[in-house]
């Protein structure tokens, strides 16, 4: 069993007919759609869109009412002189108490408009950014649907892998029975002694332990498959890498991951957004000015029953003098924290670096362990072959036929292994290249389109509804 078919070995267990197994393709666009992980991500997106929106706001009317209504008491105290032949006599002072009498409660409103027309510029410079905040996001949100998608490619191929290995431990568990009742019958021919029998028993007993463990180890991957795919796996079919979708040189792959990978584009953004804070904490020294209008009535407030109307139209300039230092603490900050963000995108490209050529070196690795795996199966088929032909002439021993099927299990699972690792290495550096997306594998499936809910509210002046939703209607 060599190549691929090793691979597809463990298909039996999970896919009664190939033609309709599910493909990788078809689990990655479930998982695209249906996994929560994303859907709470596009959900966060989405709230961040809405911080454009609460910026504008800023310089927009502010258009509010107020309504009163209650009863009224009146002290007054007022100081009176008299004046007689000349002369002031001593003060006297007179109290009036004055209840609300003769009309209904008293009762005021007032309808009141205030619209900005300076304010330093912190609304153009806090729109501003939010608005590169939530490109930030959407890089973000790329990254968190690479990083499911990824992870679906991985618990894809171990199902695949631990299926296979099960498969493998379980006909070397048959192989073993096998050779412990040939050693028994050549133990009743006299041809060996009890000695071989134990071995025989021991490594029997070792290979329905390992067989076990692989059950268990497949069983851990189809909870993981459910959990990440939505779904339970059931029929999968083989899956091959996609070296079409990548470059011929590692150095060709690192360009693209400098300029492409949601990380550092992140990053950027977030220096931006740091930049513009800082313009939005300036403003807090500058003047602002606004118009103030109101129309109020009040009726019954002396309590005789009487009513006035009346409307103000007002200029309200407002200059910040001196706000005990907490503005100046807050403009180093920023200064500082936009420091931080700079070094932040200096610090992904550095470490985006490391992982392109890292995922770079595991896919060639993969590549080379594959050619040996098949080669040492190759080697460990034709070794097991001649030790069996020389134990019946007597030249081998029981253990040295068990050691060879070990080695030649060995070198399947190897195999197994490295296919496993051939085909997730291939999706890791598409990963790392910032191209894992629904879009590049080409998934049937509706591509969310972050920029739908934020061009909905991006000048929304009111409303509370919502009404764009994921792929998965969630």
């Amino acid at each position: 069993m060599r190549g691929v078919s090793v691979f597809a070995l463990g298909l039996a267990l999970l896919t009664p007919a190939a033609a309709s197994a599910e493909t990788l393709a078809s689990a990655l666009a479930r998982a695209y759609e249906l996994n929560p992980t994303i859907n709470s991500a596009r959900a966060g997106q989405r709230a961040n869109d809405e911080n454009v929106p609460r910026a504008l706001a800023q310089f927009r009317p502010n258009v509010r009412t107020d309504a009163f209504l209650g009863v009224e008491r009146r002290r007054s105290v007022q100081k009176s002189f008299e004046y007689d032949n000349g002369n002031y006599l001593d003060p006297l002072w007179v109290e009036s108490i004055q209840n609300n009498r003769g009309g209904g409660p008293p009762r005021s409103a007032v309808l009141s408009v205030e619209q900005p027309l300076f304010d330093g510029f912190r609304t153009q410079n806090a729109a501003l950014a939010a608005q590169t905040n939530v490109h930030g996001g959407r890089e973000r949100l790329r990254l968190m649907e690479q990083r499911v998608l990824f992870e679906a490619v991985s618990v894809y191929m171990n199902v695949l892998r631990d299926t296979a290995a099960l498969r493998l431990q379980q006909n070397h568990v048959s192989v073993l029975e096998e050779q412990l009742r040939q050693t028994k019958e050549r133990y009743t021919a006299g041809e060996i002694t009890p000695t071989d029998i134990a071995q025989a028993e021991a490594r029997l007993s070792a290979g329905r332990s390992q067989a076990a463990t692989a059950r268990a180890e497949l069983d851990a991957g189809l909870a993981r498959y459910a959990q990440i795919m939505g779904a339970e796996a059931k029929r999968l079919a083989p899956a091959e890498p996609i070296d079409r979708l990548l470059p011929k040189t590692r150095e060709a792959a690192e360009r693209i991951a400098l300029v492409e990978h949601p990380v550092v584009r992140a990053a950027q953004h977030d220096a931006e957004t740091a930049d513009l804070d800082i313009r939005v904490i300036e403003s807090d020294f500058l003047p602002s000015l606004s118009m103030v209008g109101k129309v109020y009535t009040e009726s019954d407030i002396d309590g005789r029953g009487n009513r006035a109307v009346g409307a103000q139209l007002l200029g309200k300039l407002s200059v910040p003098i001196y706000s005990g230092g907490g503005t100046s603490a807050r403009l180093r900050q920023a200064k500082e924290t936009a420091g931080q963000k700079k070094f932040d995108v200096d610090a992904a490209r550095a470490e985006l670096m490391a992982l392109t050529r890292a995922n770079w070196g595991g896919l060639q690795a993969a590549k080379a362990q594959i050619a040996a795996a098949s080669a040492q199966i190759a080697a460990a088929e034709r070794a097991l072959e001649g030790v069996r032909e020389e134990a019946k002439a007597g030249k081998r021993t029981t253990l040295e036929i068990l050691n060879a099927q070990q080695e030649l299990l060995g070198a399947r699972l190897a195999l197994v292994v490295a296919q496993r690792d051939r085909v997730v290495a291939s999706y890791a550096v598409l990963a790392a290249m910032g191209r894992l997306s629904a879009q590049q594998l080409g998934l049937s499936v509706a591509a969310y389109d972050a920029s739908a809910h934020f061009e909905a509210v991006k000048d929304s002046w009111g409303g509370i509804g919502g009404g764009i939703e994921t792929p998965g209607g969630r």
